[in-house]
């Protein structure tokens, strides 16, 4: 076999093996008119690569980032450089549906792109590459875990019964808002109540109610709350609210608002009818606190002198 023939063999193969490859080849001149199109970008595209060969791949393909491609051609053209674009940064170059069955919750298909520079026999960049990997599953995997992370970090976070903040991490924000003080000397207001005579329903009703009342405080304390407001579930019927930027006085407002809401919605659950209501506890942050857990104290005892004093009313802590 001739020397020419051999050349001519291999040029035949690596033509077979652009068609085949499982990746996108595209060659660019450098007025990004298109010189080779692969089966890849033909199957995906549904353009053929004689009906676009010599065309300008922006003119062809108007939904293409083209300013910023452009540059990053440029630069690649310019440097002598390889360049690369990962999904991350953008989820994909080429508009190009998704068909891989295992990831069908993509509706595109992410890529990433390297841009590569290429020269001709002299040494001058006559042309650049574009390679386009399909990188669906990897994308869909990480955009999943990175779900079901934050998921966990909302569960976490989350008593399971009220959907409220659970205990550990509303005491992260009342500590938060501690700090704050200290620091910017922001008014802010501690409000725990807790249901009377929780003790009676459960006896009475059974615990399935019980859970049902707890569900249905949470859901009008909800109600009352604003953006900045941060309510947890302190422990069993015990609830507890940082009111940020607020006075005892405002806080005082709250929490009436609340307790007349709580007496007068009823839970109905099954042809029962259950009224309850709750003592209220309130501690604006004074500078001679030592630290949030002594903030906290005081707004226990404001809520067990409600308790202690007939129930079903509001006390804002007053030191001795």
């Amino acid at each position: 076999m001739s020397h020419d023939q051999s050349a001519m063999n291999e040029l035949h193969w690596l033509i077979d093996m652009v068609q085949t490859i499982e990746v996108g080849l595209v060659v660019l001149d450098k007025n990004f008119n298109i010189q080779l199109w692969n089966g890849f970008m033909e199957n995906h595209s549904g353009v053929s690569p004689n009906s676009i060969k010599d065309k300008n791949l922006f003119e062809q393909f108007d939904d293409l980032p083209s300013t910023w491609l452009k540059q990053k051609m440029e630069s690649v053209f310019l440097l002598k450089n390889r360049a690369f674009i990962s999904w991350e940064q953008r989820p994909y170059i080429f508009k190009f549906k998704n068909y891989r069955p295992i990831t069908g919750r993509a509706d595109f298909m992410y890529q990433n792109v390297t841009l590569l520079p290429l020269s001709s026999l002299t040494g001058q960049i006559t042309h650049i590459s574009m390679i386009v990997y399909d990188v669906t599953d990897v994308a869909i995997n990480r955009l999943q875990l990175k779900g079901a992370n934050e998921r966990l970090e909302y569960l976490s976070q989350t008593d399971g019964l009220t959907q409220l903040h659970n205990r550990r991490h509303w005491q992260q924000c009342m500590q938060r808002e501690f700090d704050r003080h200290a620091r910017y000397g922001d008014e802010t207001s501690l409000v725990m109540f807790d249901i009377d005579d929780f003790k009676k329903v459960n006896d009475n009703y059974g615990h399935t109610i019980g859970d049902k009342v707890i569900q249905h405080i949470s859901h009008l304390l909800k109600q009352s709350l604003r953006e900045t407001d941060c309510a947890g579930r302190y422990g069993g019927e015990e609830f507890s609210v940082v009111l940020a930027k607020t006075s005892a006085t405002d806080a005082l407002q709250f929490a009436e608002r609340l307790r007349k809401k709580i007496e007068e919605t009823a839970l109905v659950y099954e042809d029962q009818t259950i009224n309850v209501t709750v003592s209220i506890g309130i501690c604006d942050i004074q500078d001679e606190l030592e630290n949030s857990g002594q903030w906290l104290n005081y707004a226990d005892e404001a809520l067990y002198t409600a308790k202690d004093t007939g129930r079903n009313k509001c006390v804002i802590y007053k030191q001795k």
